[in-house]
């Protein structure tokens, strides 16, 4: 018999963190997340997302074990100013029982239904910056710290319960020896004359502080064209930046200026936390932290997390600027792999971005909708 109970108290929220800690114990390629990290957000006191959002989240119980998870996310900035009628869901973990996923779906559709939803969507967090989507491909490779892994049953379960693909996204990779500086150390150098450009480097996190706030709004700026896409709030931009920042190796945060001062570009790349976050296991205590500290000064693979140009400068080569910085960051540092994180399937100026580099697509996922 299965049951379900919407996790409330904070020992439900812990359990409900936790359950993929047993679900995926001996899997090499599945990365932990931080346990705190995870409870904080879902908490409506911390977390700025609920200031746009409502959630539930449910707990599947067979034979007085836990057997699965569901959070149930509705947007409203989505639902009012986009007109999207849709119920999200995600942090969505199952045994392989199907009557355990068909019954954690129903809550979410109880959930929509009460709030006059048409449809739903998932896996999907609270806005563009959460995780996003179900690992259809590249089961044998490892995790990265902001992507969801899963079980090869995910996607079946799925779709024999009626859901139809909404999203494809590609992830990619390729050795940093792939990489010809010549192209676009030249071509930068044309661009930063004929613009008026220049570049920003940061050796401290504090001296990056200052720039954070219109790094989102360019990156809110860049990306609103997109059907998918949420602005962040001044508020997620202020949380974010105390949850982020301090994360990321100053060096490796570029940003592009033009000669009023005007942020044109960005990039935020992250060493990759994956080794650390597995010998964490959940918890910065006691030597946790230690392994991420480790891991932001000297791990040897990155991932390219974030991008973003005005909209008035894209398709002028700004990027040559940006990848000419990261080349010289990336040579001091002696990377070796290169990493990217979900992209839209036909995101085409993405994928051209990329494509001198050579990049092998090693993942797929896809968001899966179906209307209630």
């Amino acid at each position: 018999m299965i049951t379900i109970k919407e996790a409330t108290t904070k020992k439900d929220l812990r359990d409900f963190v936790k359950f993929p800690f047993t679900l995926y114990k001996d899997n090499p390629y599945w990365i932990p997340p931080l346990i705190n990290d995870e409870l904080e957000s879902f908490d409506k006191d911390k977390n700025p997302a609920f200031e746009n959002a409502e959630a539930k989240f449910y707990l599947a119980y067979k034979e007085g074990k836990i057997a699965g998870k569901v959070a149930a996310i509705i947007n409203l900035e989505e639902v009012n100013n986009q007109g999207k009628k849709k119920v999200r869901f995600g942090w969505f973990d199952f045994i392989d029982d199907i009557d355990v996923t068909k019954a954690l779906l129903e809550k979410v559709y109880e959930f929509g239904r009460e709030h006059n939803m048409e449809y739903a969507e998932g896996p999907l967090g609270f806005s563009n910056l959460d995780k996003v989507g179900v690992l259809t491909e590249g089961f044998d490779q490892m995790g990265t710290m902001i992507t969801w892994y899963n079980h090869p049953y995910y996607k079946d379960h799925l779709e024999k319960l009626g859901y139809v693909m909404e999203k494809e996204y590609r992830e990619s990779i390729f050795p940093f020896s792939n990489v010809d500086p010549a192209p676009f150390i030249k071509a930068s150098a044309l661009i930063k004359k004929r613009y008026g450009l220049k570049s920003l480097n940061f050796k401290s996190p504090k001296d990056v502080m200052p720039y954070v706030d219109r790094m989102f709004d360019l990156f809110n700026e860049s990306y609103e064209k997109l059907s998918s896409f949420v602005a962040i709030s001044d508020v997620q931009k202020a949380y974010f930046k105390k949850k982020y920042v301090g994360l990321i190796n100053p060096d490796y945060i570029k940003f592009i200026e033009d000669e009023n001062g005007r942020l044109v570009a960005f990039s935020i790349v992250m060493p990759s936390f994956s080794e650390a976050l597995k010998k964490a296991n959940g918890s910065l205590f006691p030597f946790g932290f230690i392994h991420l500290l480790k891991a932001k000064k000297s791990s040897k693979d990155v991932v390219f997390y974030l991008i973003g140009v005005l909209p008035e400068y894209q398709n002028k080569g700004v990027t040559a600027i940006i990848f000419e910085e990261y080349y010289e960051t990336f040579t001091k540092y002696g990377i070796q792999n290169c990493i990217r994180t979900p992209e839209l399937e036909d995101n085409y100026a993405m994928h051209n971005l990329w494509k001198n580099f050579n990049p092998v697509v090693n993942k797929r996922r896809r968001t899966y909708r179906k209307d209630l």
